[in-house]
């Protein structure tokens, strides 16, 4: 039996009492920040933090509650703060409630269902107050939070570890991608053929059974191919323009906005262009681009892009070490990104178990 579970049959064996939030705080609405001076108190919006002032608004634990936009940011906050008119603040009545435990479980609730505009969606004082809360003993509340902070802390740390291998990732591509005058550039006309698909976004089905290159990085599927061969794909149009590249292997279909390239010259390993392009190209792009920002890649754009051409001995290099970092910081089934994701499911998971408890309203 754990800790938890001993507190709870020695505390509320027979569940516990439900409260309604204006029972338990008051929920306050902030005020302008113009006027302030800059200093070191956050001023917090729905969207975050966006200043920092020399007043603040209220200096104990609070839950900050989105009265307007995301309405699903809530932040917990135990230092002096400052928030907007844009965002609720609470003051907790600390001898019936933990300040953490309030928010972890409201972080259970999709307050963005509760929206009441047809607009910018919106919160108000009058349906939070009504929201009821359950109140296990001090004791309870405390152990909850002890074990949702170490999950929290766990998913910071990979996080943090996630973010240091991107950056090291960038290190050594900028660096194993970089190359001196010695090794010569091909434009990439001369090594690959170039073209587009024929197929509609509308032509997927789920769970075809073969993927379906569209101008997004997410692939769809189709029932029917249209290439079978190893290229790279990039869009042609669309948001992500000169970012988003997909790496295939044998049989695919491909959006009529959406370019191929099979190289024919074995000079160049298709992998290794991919991690090329994957750098390069949107660099490459913008500084061909006629306007501030790229909305379309046209085919001489491609045609003229240059390629250099290291030994293949190096390119079997780079495409080994890039490799083992794409898997590491980029693989949403795999690395940590992969764990980041379990992680989160696991401790939500675990929230909302421990956060559910039976019991009557009062």
């Amino acid at each position: 039996m754990t800790k938890l579970d001993q507190l709870i049959e020695e505390l509320c064996p027979d569940g516990v009492e439900y409260q309604l939030i204006e029972k338990v705080c008051d929920i306050s609405g902030g005020k302008d920040h113009k006027a302030l001076k800059e200093g070191g108190v956050p001023v917090y919006g729905s969207g975050g933090v966006i200043r920092y002032v020399d007043s603040y608004i209220y200096d104990r634990e609070s839950v900050l509650i989105p009265r307007k936009g995301s309405l699903s940011n809530l932040y917990y906050v135990n230092t002096p703060f400052w928030v907007v008119d844009t965002i609720f603040y609470t003051k907790i009545d600390e001898n019936v409630i933990n300040p953490k435990y309030f928010y972890y479980y409201l972080k259970t609730l999709n307050l963005a269902k509760m929206n009441t505009a047809g607009g910018v969606p919106s919160l108000t004082r009058t349906l939070l107050n009504k929201i009821l809360v359950p109140i296990p003993p001090l004791p309870v509340q405390e152990e909850i939070v002890r074990i949702l902070d170490k999950f929290t802390a766990l998913e910071v740390e990979l996080e943090t570890e996630l973010e240091a291998r991107k950056k090291q990732y960038e290190y050594y591509i900028d660096r194993l991608l970089t190359f001196d005058e010695t090794i010569p550039l091909v434009e990439l006309c001369k090594l690959a053929k170039i073209g587009t698909g024929s197929s509609n976004t509308n032509e997927a089905m789920e769970g075809g059974e073969y993927p379906f290159f569209v101008r997004s990085q997410d692939v769809l599927r189709k029932n029917t191919f249209e290439f079978d061969e190893t290229a790279i794909i990039t869009s042609g149009d669309g948001v992500g323009v000169g970012k988003i590249f997909h790496y295939v292997e044998g049989k695919y279909a491909l959006h009529q906005r959406a370019y191929r390239i099979h190289f024919k010259d074995k000079a160049v390993i298709p992998k290794y262009f991919f991690f090329y392009m994957r750098n390069e190209f949107l660099k490459y792009i913008q500084r061909r681009a006629v306007h501030a920002s790229v909305t379309s890649v046209r085919k001489w754009m491609l045609d003229e892009f240059p390629v250099p051409i290291p030994p293949l001995p190096v390119q079997e290099r780079i495409i080994s070490t890039l490799n083992r970092f794409d898997a590491l910081v980029h693989d949403i089934s795999q690395g940590l990104p992969a764990e980041i994701e379990a992680r989160r499911r696991q401790y939500e998971y675990y929230r909302n178990k421990l956060l559910t408890f039976k019991g009557v309203e009062s």
